[in-house]
């Protein structure tokens, strides 16, 4: 389990600059295509405040998350923290909500072709794979107190 968690810091990295979807607002002049970091760039220039959420989301709270959980496997960090790391799981979660309902609303008004892409896949797997893990850690200190009650 402790390789699978590492295996997330690369692959946090890909997703974020993976194509999440392709845009466009006619067909025929082709599509462009979006990824979390230029999306961000975007944000940026337009919402301050929504840009620095969304960095939060889908950014710093999965690699914390994951770099926290690492620690707690490897026992540089006390098992207690792992419902705030959980927690954090669940809000990085937040940021691929908001990109299906951007692009479920976009398809709605039919004013463009939205297109998802393997970024998009890539990304909500790495999310679902570190909640799934944090899910397994957090198991274990039950099965520890289970195990050492029964011993008593």
């Amino acid at each position: 389990m402790r390789w699978l968690n590492l295996v997330l810091l690369v692959l946090y990295p890909v997703s974020w600059f993976a194509p999440l979807m392709r845009a466009g607002l006619l067909p025929i002049f082709g599509l462009s295509e979006i990824s979390v970091i230029s999306g961000l760039q975007s944000l940026w220039k337009s919402d301050i405040f929504l840009a620095l959420l969304v960095t939060l989301f889908a950014l710093f709270a999965p690699m914390l998350k994951t770099i926290g959980l690492a620690l707690v496997q490897f026992h540089l960090l006390d098992r207690k923290t792992m419902p705030v790391l959980n927690l954090m799981g669940k809000f990085a979660m937040a940021d691929i909500f908001l990109v299906a309902l951007y692009i479920t609303l976009s398809k709605g008004m039919g004013l463009g072709t939205i297109e998802t892409a393997w970024g998009l896949y890539l990304f909500t797997a790495c999310i679902l794979g570190s909640i799934i893990l944090g899910a397994i850690e957090g198991r274990k200190k039950v099965r520890q107190i289970e195990h050492a009650s029964e011993s008593v």
